[in-house]
């Protein structure tokens, strides 16, 4: 089915097409007409299926059918996600897709003045992209006016759940009006997203493009088991041997990515870290290197597991297993999308054995094992606790009163600019989502 099938306008098409589409991805084929005839939506979509377009584009239509001429624009459409990355994404995908109407957006996170935020929002916009602490932060200085928003977008709504949003959610949904159309897309379905979705959705319907909590058919999978002392060793090798140029690599906490990218700088690999400790100024470096080529290696915590879009990134390794088995799932599909191949390789000791289980049994299959020859495990080795550092979990129990974000361990965004002393509740909340 071709895009012009789906019922959208000229303007709309002629951006599809501007931006190199022709036919729509299945979440994009199933949500745009049901979204366009003003259903609520629960939506089960792996990333890198083009989820993105699938809700941007029949908003956008919607907002143009019914176009406001006031001197002062009321935000009409409010979409929400877990991280700056993945809010910058979602804003430049508006911008591409809404060049040929006269729809407004823009978008607020932390880590940057909240001045220039104020003054973009005094002008006036239909659409505001945001993370929920700035948009917090926002709204008790009276800067912004929820109470207009007719499309509500809760976007990888898990992330947020696991990162410790839940609270924040609840404050920002007493600002918006009742009446409204919310679409709900989560990569995974937790009892708690089910939970969220029963009070927050209006008979919605249900659109799934792959069971649930499945991971890519497009991404192999292989597990390396070694050493917990030669991982580093064995990745230098298998980035040197196979000659790969562009690696997204993942580690559970920041000082780890800090460390691991040190030593792949003395292994003469090109590398840089990106985590909820690095300013806003240097993740975006950071990335901006990674694609253009000049870095070979993204060493990276689970804050850049949904955030991070990146054309036909080949290789994907788990340095060290998420303590969160979904996050295994976000991490890998950050490979093999839009249809395109991948490979996601985990380097597993024998302390994350559970973990690995966890994993298999979340994904419903067992993932390959290799050794690489000269790197087989000792099995005089003995497996070690690994130390939960993890203020997500404590988040899930306790109602969300951490302060690091990290979507399940000690790796995640602090995405605030203050200091992470003597806060608040409050003020810690909000520094997540800035």
């Amino acid at each position: 089915m071709p895009f012009t099938k789906l019922g959208l306008s000229k303007p709309l098409l002629k951006a599809i097409l501007d931006q190199g589409y022709d036919k729509p991805t299945p979440i994009q084929a199933q949500a745009i007409p049901i979204i366009l005839q003003r259903h609520d939506i629960l939506a089960g979509a792996q990333t890198g299926t083009g989820k993105t377009a699938g809700f941007t584009l029949p908003i956008l239509q919607l907002l143009s059918q019914k176009s406001e001429h006031k001197s002062k624009r009321p935000v009409r459409a409010l979409i929400l996600a877990p991280t700056r990355e993945l809010a910058a994404q979602v804003g430049q995908s508006v911008a591409d897709y809404g060049k040929h109407l006269s729809i407004s957006s823009t978008v607020i996170f932390g880590g940057v003045g909240i001045k220039p935020q104020i003054n973009r929002l005094q002008r006036g916009v239909d659409i505001v992209v945001a993370t929920p602490g700035r948009l917090l932060d926002l709204a008790s200085q009276k800067a912004i006016d929820l109470s207009t928003v007719e499309y509500l977008v809760l976007d990888e709504a898990d992330r947020m759940l696991d990162m410790g949003f839940i609270h924040d959610i609840k404050k920002v949904l007493k600002l918006l009006p009742k009446q409204k159309q919310t679409l709900l897309f989560s990569a995974t379905f937790s009892d708690e997203i089910k939970k969220l979705a029963e009070g927050l959705l209006n008979k919605p319907k249900l659109i799934e493009v792959a069971k649930r909590n499945e991971s890519s058919a497009n991404v192999k999978q292989v597990v390396y088991p070694v050493d917990r002392e030669r991982k580093r060793e064995l990745l230098s090798h298998i980035i040197t041997e196979g000659k790969w140029q562009q690696v997204l690599v993942f580690t559970r906490t920041k000082h780890g990515a800090n460390r691991l990218t040190g030593q792949l700088e003395k292994d003469g690999i090109t590398a840089a870290a990106i985590h909820g400790n690095k300013s806003q100024s240097a993740r975006t470096k950071a990335l901006a290197n990674f694609k253009d080529g000049s870095v070979r290696v993204l060493v990276a915590t689970d804050i850049a597991a949904r955030g991070i879009d990146i054309d036909q990134l080949p290789h994907v390794v788990n340095f060290e297993l998420p303590q969160v088995p979904e996050d295994y799932v976000h991490r890998i599909g950050r490979t093999g999308r839009a249809g395109n191949n991948g490979e996601a390789v985990s380097l597993v000791c024998i302390d994350e054995h559970t973990m690995m289980n966890a994993i298999e049994k979340l994904i419903k299959k067992e993932v390959h094992k290799t050794i690489i020859q000269g790197f087989a495990p000792d099995p005089a080795i003995k497996a070690e606790p690994i130390q939960r550092k993890s203020q997500g979990h404590q988040r899930r129990r306790s109602g969300g009163n951490g302060n690091n974000g990290g979507g399940g361990n000690n790796s995640g965004a602090n995405n605030g600019s203050r200091s992470s002393g003597n806060r608040s509740q409050r003020s810690s909340a909000s520094q997540r989502g800035r």
